[in-house]
């Protein structure tokens, strides 16, 4: 019996030698920094040093408590575990314990409500696990039962949270809170008055900031600054078309595909929208050709399918920050003090301008609600009346 543990714990050992040499040749032709090389490898013998004096198997090496043993920096076998995943050699890379958002049963009976009968996407379920985690520790902490939550705890739980949020999202939170103090009277008769309606911002600087957007003349002064002479410059330049001619987030753009532009159709398929309901919308001749000029002047060669990736290996997907950062810089660059988000209301505004209804602003914008449409509606006061007036709300 010995003799099988030990022969396992070498072939272990050896099969990891094998998995770390391939790793390093993998490293070489993504174009890891010499220095990033030397250092994971560095690392990665300390490991098989550490694996040896153990008795893991195969596995076993890749886990958590693991890492915990090792007691060393692990960033070079976190970046192992996931080549190995990638080229199905272990089931899973390495997994982080995240911090527990579990919550009250009534709380989990509330996301559980929310989703069977409104519905609710998945993004704001967790944006409402989020508030409900902040409300059930406060309540925990100051020994408050559910029972006895009064306005003046409610208020005094908001004063706290919503310090340093924007005005826009104290007001979402606020929505996500009502909804479930609403459930927790109407549904579960918990709370003996509804105190859903008094919970409210100041009436004053509650009120959402209106949409800023671009002047014609200004968007003339941004496309004419693009440049198309690198990879950064082709890239934002993408971006920029895809945000000013579809209104669309850097969250969809940051979802964008190779396989969901159609460049024989015109059109582009956006799978990821706040509404949670995919469309296809047509895709204008000027934001087909910079997509295609990225494409093949600044897009790097790799195996991931999403449009726009880092410049520099290894080459991953751009969060959604990056692409808004990008886009505000190149705004900078042409004298525009603004960002990302005023090509996509710059685009809902010239779409009323165009005659197109707040119903169908909506459907191209992916709005949840018409809520969401109606603030474009008072940039323009004639405009405004206009549509007032035609589409009845």
């Amino acid at each position: 019996m010995m003799e099988n543990r030990q022969a396992t714990a070498e072939g272990v050992v050896i099969a990891l030698k094998q998995a770390i040499k391939n790793h390093r040749q993998w490293m070489a032709t993504q174009g890891y920094a010499q220095s990033t090389q030397r250092d994971y490898r560095w690392r990665l013998i300390q490991f098989i040093d550490f694996i040896k004096s153990g008795s893991y198997e195969w596995e076993g090496i890749f886990t958590f408590a693991t890492i915990k043993r090792f007691k060393s920096p692990p960033h070079a076998v976190t970046n192992l575990s996931r080549y190995l995943y990638a080229q199905g050699k272990i089931a899973q890379p390495i997994r982080y314990p995240t911090p527990s958002l579990n919550l009250p049963d009534v709380f989990e009976d509330y996301l559980r409500f929310r989703k069977k009968f409104h519905q609710t996407p998945e993004r704001t379920i967790k944006a409402n696990r989020r508030v409900l985690n902040a409300f059930a520790h406060y309540l925990q902490r100051h020994r408050i039962k559910l029972r006895a939550v009064g306005i003046e705890q409610i208020d005094a739980f908001l004063k706290t949270f919503l310090n340093g949020f924007s005005t826009a999202s104290c007001r979402i939170y606020r929505s996500y809170l009502r909804g479930f103090l609403r459930y927790l009277f109407a549904e579960r008769r918990l709370l003996a008055k509804d105190l859903a309606p008094l919970v409210t911002g100041p009436p004053l600087f509650a009120q959402p900031k209106p949409p800023k957007f671009l002047r014609k003349d200004e968007i003339n002064k941004l496309f004419a600054s693009l440049r198309y002479a690198t990879a950064s410059e082709l890239r934002t330049a993408a971006m920029i078309h895809l945000a000013y001619l579809l209104g669309m987030r850097p969250c969809e753009i940051r979802s964008l595909r190779l396989d969901d532009i159609s460049f024989g159709k015109a059109e582009v398929y956006l799978r990821d929208r706040k509404n949670n309901r995919p469309a296809k919308l047509p895709l204008p001749d000027a934001a087909i050709k910079a997509v295609a000029a990225y494409l093949i002047g600044g897009r790097a060669q790799s195996n991931h399918r999403a449009l726009f990736l880092t410049l520099h290996p290894p080459h991953r997907p751009l969060s959604p920050n990056v692409i808004g950062h990008c886009v505000r810089n190149c705004m900078r660059a042409a004298g525009l003090d603004a960002s990302a988000y005023w090509l996509r209301h710059t685009y809902a505004q010239n779409l009323l301008e165009a005659g197109a209804s707040i119903y169908e602003v909506k459907e191209m914008l992916g709005h949840d609600s018409i809520e969401s449409t109606r603030k474009y509606l008072h940039i323009h006061i004639e405009l405004m009346r206009k549509v007032l007036f035609d589409d009845p709300l």
